[in-house]
């Protein structure tokens, strides 16, 4: 049987790459909204289901608010489990 050993430098790494992860789906999110909400009011005295940049722009909104969503799981799984990895090495 063999025992995995993590250094500090390897925690510090993976946490560095997790919240650049979560700042890129950050600005992302952010960005599709904006480009959600420019579509949206582009066009919009033609409010119907044929308005083809209507129906882009919320499509941008409703992908924005998944791409947020996503990035924060990510975000707060990954920092569960360093808090976990943290207290079962304070603890043995």
């Amino acid at each position: 049987m063999t025992t995995n050993s993590v250094t500090v430098k390897q925690i510090a790494n993976k946490e560095k790459e997790v919240r650049r992860l979560f700042n890129f789906m950050n600005i992302m999110a952010w960005s599709a909204l904006v480009i959600g909400v420019v579509l949206s009011l582009w066009n919009v005295t033609h409010f119907s289901d044929k308005n083809l940049t209507l129906m882009v722009g919320i499509g941008f909104l409703v992908g924005s608010v998944f791409i947020y969503t996503i990035g924060t799981a990510i975000h707060l799984v990954h920092k569960r489990k360093y808090e976990q990895q943290e207290n079962e090495e304070s603890n043995a």
